[in-house]
């Protein structure tokens, strides 16, 4: 598109915006003289949808009310309440119902499912990460080498950028495999990265794992709600994701799973059991050997929080009612704007290190400021601005297409100009 660097323009952009509506159903932060916030942040927390409330509300009338037999005579029976999130999150994800649940947090599920999916032999037992992977996933992953007695330092493979670079590439990785696939038994990779924002080609690295019968699993944290990453089609063996970034869950709330429709009856996968991921129809016999589920549910353990999936579920109604496609046009006009006019800033301090191109990125820029400090950051938070600061030099911004307007990104580069 062919931008404006001005105010006016930013707010026809606004009123041109089919989805501007949607940012009077959230809680917009305000400052002490009632200003709204410029919230950057839902790449760490969504923000809190105004329905969210009454969602959890109905749920603790209903234990007032009617106590244990809220599980079946609640207005939403708790009993299958998980059911009724799975339909929703799986077109937010482009996977069939049967190969999603929600369960759990992001790295207990991505525990549980290296239980079933890291199996390493003799000579194929390593596991490939990308060498800046989320921590917590390289330390999940680094554990469960150490579980099975090898060494990270030699079990762990990173795939790294080129020198002098930022971003992955994907030839890199297909060298990798092509060298050592004989020796890797799993890639778990984050499928939009956190710290660049680059958005990673998911069925390409299937594609390349698969050549080597290598295990694929993704983490999309930073890509559930976000991206389309056509899950089912990608071909990859299993994702997890957070519900409390994009998908504005809560803090702390519960995480997604995903395993592909290939694996939904291997009943001899090896997994951690619970009642949860028992037979539903013989779970209350109690005495009955353990008959697990297929699909995605043949995962779960115990029996949900429900005052959690409440706030999920109002997420999700929003989510449906809008659609990923017209959220995603939305996020690449607005993250498109934003980085027109942050490379309108007449300085050679900034550079932005997500992909340029609007399909290898979601809606998350990474902005690296030479010579530049957290006092940056400390600025941008007394002018109301909430970012997120990644050392050394990145401040990562995230203009949200539910709630986030251009004239958001406007405002917040004239006052990054300003302090710059």
């Amino acid at each position: 598109m062919n931008y404006e660097n001005s105010l006016d323009y930013a707010k026809q952009l606004d009123k041109e915006d089919s989805l501007a509506y949607l940012r009077n159903e959230f809680h917009i932060p305000k400052d002490s003289n009632g200003n709204d916030w410029l919230y950057f942040t839902g790449n760490s927390l969504g923000l809190q949808p105004k329905q969210t409330q009454k969602y959890i509300q109905q749920e603790l009338d209903d234990w007032a009310k009617y106590g244990v037999e809220g599980h079946f005579e609640a207005k939403n029976p708790w009993m299958p309440y998980h059911e009724f999130l799975t339909d929703k999150m799986a077109k937010i994800v482009g996977a069939k119902p049967l190969e999603v649940v929600v369960m759990n947090t992001l790295t207990t599920n991505l525990h549980l499912l290296m239980v079933s999916f890291y199996q390493p032999i003799q000579k194929k037992y390593k596991i490939v990460i990308e060498s800046d992977a989320f921590p917590s996933d390289r330390y999940a992953v680094q554990s469960q080498l150490k579980f099975h007695g090898i060494d990270p330092n030699e079990g762990l493979i990173e795939w790294k950028p080129r020198e002098g670079e930022e971003l992955l590439n994907i030839k890199d990785l297909e060298q990798i495999v092509e060298e050592n696939g004989d020796e890797i038994a799993l890639l778990l990779i984050g499928g939009v990265n956190y710290y660049t924002g680059q958005y990673l080609d998911l069925k390409r690295i299937a594609e390349i794992g698969h050549s080597k019968d290598c295990v694929v699993g993704i983490d999309l944290a930073h890509g559930a709600g976000n991206i389309n990453p056509d899950l089912h089609e990608s071909g990859v063996d299993f994702a997890a994701w957070c519900t409390y970034k994009y998908l504005n869950s809560g803090p702390g709330s519960l995480s997604g799973l995903f395993v592909h429709e290939k694996h939904a009856h291997n009943k001899d996968l090896p997994r951690f059991a619970g009642w949860w991921n028992h037979n539903k129809d013989t779970r209350f016999n109690m005495r009955q050997p353990f008959d697990v589920m297929p699909g995605a549910e043949g995962w779960q353990l115990s029996n949900p929080p429900i005052l959690s999936m409440a706030a999920i579920r109002s997420s999700l109604d929003l989510f449906d009612k809008v659609g990923m496609e017209a959220l995603r046009n939305k996020s690449e006009r607005l993250t498109g704007y934003f980085e027109y006019l942050i490379n309108e800033i007449d300085t050679d301090r900034i550079k932005i290190i997500t992909p340029s191109n609007s399909k290898e990125r979601g809606c998350q820029l990474s902005i690296q400021v030479k010579n530049a400090d957290k006092s940056l950051h400390k600025k941008l938070t007394e002018n109301n601005i909430i970012t997120d600061w990644r050392e050394p030099d990145v401040i990562r911004c995230a203009p949200v297409p539910m709630y986030n307007s251009f004239e958001d990104v406007f405002r917040m580069v004239s006052i990054l100009k300003t302090l710059l």
